[in-house]
């Protein structure tokens, strides 16, 4: 488990973290979310052991983050925004060198490269790093953070500029590290539709507060229930008029948004019964994107 109670980071009077406290259990995708300035990346290094908190405390298993940054760093593996690689080296070259840095074997290196390039689905040609694509060059970075098979996985938007394919296939690979592999994953992402269909808990971070952290059921509880939205066709106006005041009409088609399951029970029986039909009923519950946009800055 990490644990961070109270964490501050004070830059030269700018307040960048307010005493940010949360538990991340073990196996587990955590997404960080806010908008620019919220203080997400500051929060990431700190949980990487980049940088240190001004206040706080911060654990990783037995492990004082604060304390002793190196020992977490054996243990975890560290992604940052940009894909900064050293360009003349081979994909296994620089694999290897990262290996080297954290004491393995050219065996054990070899057999982990290999296993992370099929993984990751990445066949380099024998290319330089600088001669790959960005979507390769993400893919290269992931497999030097995973090189050493750390438990903790900090990743700071390991999607960023990637194609629509490239960035569903770094999801599903994210995915199968938490189910297969047993890792624990903190991530920032600008994509929140990603960070909801990939996360366990998600926080939302607010100049450098903690507003909400929790599952999403938890969080659109806290930010708003389900609406839904219904289609039907009939001809007795009186009857929509009796139960609803607004809706709209186009091509005879009536649509309208209700706020609760009674409203939406009547409607559909009262349609029902003058001898019209309900087209379509969907639900919606709020996004991460309308809770950002409802907090503001």
């Amino acid at each position: 488990m990490m644990r961070a109670n109270s964490i501050s980071k004070d830059y030269d009077g700018f307040l960048a973290l307010d005493n940010v406290s949360f538990d991340l259990e073990d196996s587990g995708i955590f997404g960080i979310v806010g908008h620019n300035g919220a203080g997400k990346t500051t929060l990431l290094k700190i949980m990487a052991g980049l940088i240190a908190p001004s206040s706080g405390e911060l654990t990783a298993g037995d492990i004082d983050v604060i304390k002793n940054p190196d020992a977490l760093k054996q243990n975890l593996g560290y992604l940052p925004e940009e894909s900064r690689l050293y360009e003349t080296m081979t994909v296994e070259g620089y694999l290897s060198f990262f290996g080297e840095i954290y004491n393995m074997t050219p065996e054990s290196v070899k057999a982990r490269s290999n296993e992370l390039l099929h993984d990751l689905s990445l066949d380099a040609g024998g290319k330089k790093l600088g001669e790959l694509s960005k979507g390769m060059k993400r893919k290269v970075a992931i497999a030097r953070s995973l090189i050493h098979d750390p438990s903790y996985l900090v990743y700071d938007e390991p999607t960023s500029g990637l194609d629509p394919m490239t960035s569903r296939y770094i999801s599903e690979f994210l995915r199968s590290m938490k189910s297969d592999k047993k890792k624990t994953i903190l991530l920032s992402a600008h994509n929140l539709y990603q960070v909801e269909e990939l996360c366990d808990r998600v926080m939302i971070l607010q100049r450098g507060k903690e507003v909400a952290f929790g599952t999403m059921d938890e969080l659109r509880e806290q930010f708003g229930s389900v609406y839904y939205i219904v289609e039907f066709v009939t001809e007795d106006k009186d009857v929509i008029d009796s139960i609803i005041e607004n809706y709209d009409l186009s091509a005879g088609i009536y649509s309208a948004k209700l706020d609760n399951v009674d409203t939406l029970n009547s409607l559909t029986a009262a349609v029902s019964s003058s001898g019209g039909r309900i087209r379509k009923i969907e639900s919606h519950y709020p996004s991460l994107e309308e809770m950002l946009l409802k907090l503001g800055r």
